[in-house]
C-alpha cells in the first residue's frame, strides 16, 4: 500500500526550485516522510542546461579560447546581408535536427566545420536569440549536454564588437 502511495504523492506535489535534476542527489534536496515512515527525497525533472545564457563577454572568451562550437542558425543570406560571428558554423535552424545527427565527415562536407560532440560545449547564436532557443531545445532532445544560447545574437554582437 505505501508503494503506491509515493508516485502519487510525487506527482502530487509542486516542482521545487531550486531541487536537483534527477540522478544528482544533493544534502538540500527536501524530505518528507510518507505515512509508512519512509523517507522520500523530493526531486524537480527537467532538461534544460544548468547555464543556458552566454554573454557577449562570456562568448568572447569561449572563441579566443576555443573553448566552444559556436553555431548560427540564421538562413545563409541573413550572414551575407548583416554579417557572422568569426569562427562561426553556419547551420540553419530547419537543418539542426539532422545536421546534428550526421556522420562527422557529413557534417563538415556539408557546414564546412568540425561536428560538435555530444560533449562539446555548443554555443547556438541567431539574429536576436529567439531561434537559437529552438536550437538549443533541439540539441537537448538529441542528448547534448554542454549547450548554450547567446541570448542577444548577432544584433548584440554587432553592438557590442569594436567596428574595424
Amino acid at each position: 500500500r505505501c508503494a503506491a502511495l509515493a508516485p502519487r504523492l510525487l506527482r502530487n506535489s509542486p516542482a521545487l526550485p531550486g531541487a536537483p535534476v534527477p540522478g544528482r542527489t544533493s544534502a538540500s534536496s527536501p524530505v518528507v516522510t510518507n505515512r509508512c515512515g519512509e523517507e522520500l527525497q523530493l526531486r524537480r525533472f527537467s532538461a534544460a542546461p544548468s547555464s543556458a545564457g552566454v554573454s557577449y563577454e562570456q562568448l568572447k572568451r569561449l572563441l579566443a579560447g576555443r573553448k566552444a562550437v559556436v553555431i548560427d542558425v540564421r538562413e545563409p543570406w541573413e550572414l551575407r546581408e548583416y554579417g557572422h560571428i568569426p569562427g562561426s558554423i553556419n547551420v540553419p535552424l530547419g537543418q539542426v535536427n539532422t545536421a546534428l545527427q550526421l556522420a562527422p565527415e557529413e557534417f563538415d562536407e556539408k557546414y564546412g566545420g568540425v561536428m560538435p560532440q555530444h560533449t562539446d560545449n555548443i554555443v547556438f547564436t541567431c539574429l536576436a536569440g529567439i531561434r537559437s532557443k529552438k536550437a538549443l531545445d533541439t540539441a537537448v532532445s538529441l542528448g547534448y549536454k554542454d549547450v548554450q544560447n547567446y541570448l542577444g545574437g548577432w544584433q548584440d554582437w554587432e553592438k557590442n564588437e569594436p567596428q574595424k
